[in-house]
């Protein structure tokens, strides 16, 4: 305990101590283990909160358009099919986050977006990938990544649900792991006496909290690792045409992307940053580049990226001990004060801290932007009305046969 305490007044964080003898044993432990798992030098990054990525020469990159991909479909799907059936490859769903915007405190996964009849985002999901599964007469692995917050209710959810007709045998869950909160000038925040305010760490984070959980293991043969994200609807998991031309490539990685349908849209830009495959913010493109156009007329920079990526294990493995760059971001923070108060504040209070997967691209060194039919493969749901919606996809989900 002594040496607990002096690395915390190193480190000017002795306030967390507060109420310590108080805990019984079992707490006492558990607070302990949380300390002894904060990165320090992460937590430093709360000094310069500005994106720490920097960018470099930044171009065009170049990719398979949708003819391209149409008159290599054949090929393509045949390459993906023998990796799918040879269990070389994996999904990964990425469903850590909670239905807030949505109006819901469940998963965001649990949510129903049916009309006359109940359909969940998850259910939409699996069932996209069982008509995967039917074309390659073989089930994929799926891992599915939950929170801390959620997790007990999404395995619950799931198994009530039969799983929506995939083999529990082929379905493995692990949770994204945690980071510490901290306040504006750096104090980490608790949220109860002994327990740290911690929050996900980011969709970047898939792979270590996949390996710490030991979620892969028993799916040994793995080669690719397709993660997704669960908020599009249409998303089109483990793809054996975008499979076989990733694996046709040579190249580390893919990722599918829609035309941008004008030069300012909101989406991020998948590109090239000193020669290696990068995402970049709409907002971090030039008036120039934005509106620049190829010999063709179509815009330079028009792959947005809609978070379904197909990595390399290998490449994975290999870079592996190598930091993502952290992004320490502005949020609301409950905690408690100094009294053991609860406050859940209405204006932003601290930061916390989260990797990006877009970030691991760059790190794959090589990727194959493959285009998709916006209409078919991309309905986000992000807000309950508006711009990518509940209704929004529910049109293009009744315009793709599915009925509500």
């Amino acid at each position: 305990m002594k040496q607990l305490s002096s690395l915390l007044a190193e480190r000017g964080q002795t306030h967390i101590l507060q109420g310590f003898e108080e805990l019984t044993l079992s707490e006492q432990n558990d607070f302990v283990k949380q300390i002894e798992n904060i990165d320090w030098e992460m937590l430093e990054l709360w000094k310069h909160p500005e994106d720490l990525s920097g960018k470099g020469r930044v171009e065009p990159i170049a990719g398979l358009s949708l003819s391209e991909i149409e008159a290599h479909r054949a090929e393509y799907f045949a390459l993906g099919a023998e990796a799918i059936r040879g269990e070389k490859v994996a999904c990964v769903l990425l469903a850590g986050g909670q239905g807030t915007r949505l109006g819901s405190d469940g998963p965001k996964g649990a949510y129903d977006i049916g009309v006359t009849h109940p359909l969940y985002i998850f259910e939409m999901q699996i069932k996209n990938l069982l008509d995967v599964c039917a074309s390659c007469h073989a089930y994929v692995p799926l891992l599915i990544m939950t929170s801390d917050k959620n997790d007990a209710i999404t395995r619950e959810f799931l198994k009530q649900h039969d799983y929506f007709g995939y083999p529990a045998s082929h379905i493995r869950f692990f949770e994204q792991d945690m980071a510490p909160s901290v306040s504006f000038t750096g104090k980490l925040y608790l949220e109860a006496w002994g327990r740290l305010a911690l929050s996900p760490n980011g969709n970047g984070g898939w792979y270590s909290s996949m390996k710490r959980a030991g979620a892969d293991r028993d799916f040994p043969h793995v080669e690719w690792y397709n993660v997704y994200g669960v908020d599009n609807v249409l998303q089109r998991s483990a793809d054996p045409v975008f499979v076989g031309a990733v694996i046709a490539s040579g190249m580390n990685s893919g990722a599918k992307v829609v035309r941008k349908t004008e030069p300012h849209e909101k989406v991020g830009v998948l590109c090239l940053e000193d020669k290696k495959p990068s995402v970049i913010e709409y907002y971090e493109l030039t008036e120039e580049m934005a509106n620049m156009r190829d010999g063709d007329g179509n815009l330079s920079y028009s792959f947005g990226v809609i978070l379904n990526y197909l990595l390399s294990a290998k490449k994975l493995e290999e870079i592996a001990g190598e930091r993502i760059p952290v992004h320490v971001v502005k949020k609301k923070i409950a905690h408690i004060d100094e009294y053991g108060a609860f406050i859940k504040p209405e204006t932003e209070n601290g930061y916390k801290f989260e990797t990006l997967i877009l970030d691991m691209v760059r790190l794959m060194d090589s990727c194959l932007p493959f285009e998709v039919e916006r209409e078919r493969e991309f309905a986000p749901i992000k807000n309950k009305e508006g711009v990518d919606s509940v209704e929004t996809a529910r049109i293009l989900l009744q315009k793709n046969g599915v009925t509500l």
